[in-house]
C-alpha cells in the first residue's frame, strides 16, 4: 500500500505548483478543526502546560493556528520530494552565512543544531549548496523501510548525506579530509529519563536528549544554533546563531542548555509554529534529580578527561 501511495498519489502530487498544492492542504485544515482534530488532546494538552496562564480560549486560538501552520507543512514536505534547487534557493535563505564561512576558512567542522521547528526538511535537502561543508544529517530510521528509503533518497539528492544515529561515528569517520556540517534536530522525546539532561524549558521540567553535546565535545566540531523563521507563506531565513567555537571550552550542560533555550525563544516569539502534536513530555522526573544530575556530571568528566 505505501509503494502504490509513493508512486501513484504522492510523487504526482509533488509536480504540481505549491500554490495549488496549499489548495489541498487548506481543505485539510477545515477537516482539522471542524470533524477531526488530529492529536487534539496532545497538542491541547502540550499548549496548556507549556502557557498556563493562557485561557481555554487562547489555548484554542493556538491549536488552530498550528493546524493551519502543520497543513502549511505537509503541502511543503510533499513538494519537497521533486522542488528544484532554484526554487529551494528563492524559498529558504540563510540570512548569515558568513559565520559558517568563517569556520569553513578556520577549518572547523560545525555541529547544526536546532529543533522541530517551521520547515526543517527544506534546509535537510538544501543544506549542502548553502554551505561549503559537507552535509550530514543524523536521524532514527523511519518504521517503513521503503518510506525511510524513498524519502532520504530525496534528501540526500543535491549531496546531503543521512546517516543513522547508531553509526554517526563510523559513517562521519569515512571522510576525514573533508569539512563536515552536521545537522540534529534535538528536541525528541528521549527513552530514558535517567540517561536524559533535565533543564526547565516551557514553564516544566524537561528531560532533554544529551546525544548532540556528546557528539560535539566527542568530535570536537564548533557548535551553531539555527533558527527558521516563516517570512511568508512558503518563504523561510534562517539566522545562524553560534554557541560555540570549540565545544571543549564548555562546562557540562552547557551547549544544551543554550540550544534549548534558544528554541524556547523561538517558540515564545511564534508558538504556532513548533510541532506540538509531538508527545514530547512523556517522561517522569526522577525522583531524585540532584543526584542523578551529579552522577552524570562526574560520568562526563571522567568520559572527556575534564
Amino acid at each position: 500500500m505505501g509503494r502504490l501511495a509513493y508512486y501513484i498519489f504522492v510523487v504526482p502530487l509533488s509536480y504540481l505548483p505549491l500554490p495549488v498544492l496549499y489548495l489541498f492542504t487548506d481543505f485539510l485544515y477545515l477537516i482539522l478543526v471542524t470533524v477531526a482534530p488530529y492529536r487534539r488532546h496532545v497538542i491541547v494538552g502540550n499548549l496548556q502546560r507549556s502557557f498556563p496562564d493562557k485561557s481555554d480560549k487562547e489555548i484554542e486560538k493556538l491549536k488552530r493556528r498550528f493546524y493551519r501552520h502543520f497543513t502549511d507543512l505537509l503541502a511543503e514536505g510533499v513538494k519537497n520530494l521533486t522542488i528544484s534547487e532554484k526554487q529551494l534557493r528563492r524559498r529558504f535563505k540563510v540570512i548569515n552565512p558568513e559565520l559558517m564561512d568563517e569556520l569553513y576558512e578556520k577549518g572547523k567542522s560545525v555541529l547544526l543544531i536546532s529543533g522541530h521547528y517551521n520547515n526543517w526538511e527544506w534546509f535537510i535537502t538544501s543544506q549542502n549548496f548553502l554551505f561549503k561543508h559537507q552535509a550530514y544529517g543524523i536521524g532514527m530510521p523511519m518504521t517503513s523501510k521503503f518510506w525511510d528509503k524513498k524519502i532520504n533518497a530525496r534528501r540526500e539528492r543535491f549531496g546531503m548525506r543521512v546517516v543513522h544515529s547508531k553509526n554517526y561515528r563510523e559513517e562521519l569517520s569515512k571522510h576525514q579530509e573533508e569539512l563536515k556540517a552536521v545537522l540534529v534536530l534535538a528536541d525528541q522525546s528521549p527513552g530514558n529519563s535517567l540517561k536524559s539532561y533535565w533543564t526547565d524549558f516551557l514553564n516544566q521540567p524537561t528531560a532533554v536528549l544529551f546525544g548532540a553535546e556528546m557528539m560535539a565535545h566527542e568530535l570536537d566540531y564548533a557548535t551553531v544554533y539555527f533558527a527558521t523563521r516563516k517570512v511568508k507563506r512558503g518563504y523561510y531565513e534562517m539566522e545562524l546563531i553560534p554557541i560555540a567555537k570549540e565545544a571543549k571550552s564548555c562546562a557540562w550542560g552547557e551547549i544544551t542548555e543554550k540550544h534549548v533555550h534558544l528554541l524556547e525563544q523561538e517558540i515564545l516569539r511564534e508558538p504556532s509554529h513548533w510541532l506540538w502534536s509531538h508527545k514530547r513530555w512523556k517522561r517522569e522526573v526522577p525522583d531524585d534529580l540532584d543526584k542523578l544530575r551529579n552522577e552524570q556530571h562526574e560520568s562526563f568528566k571522567k568520559r572527556f578527561n575534564y
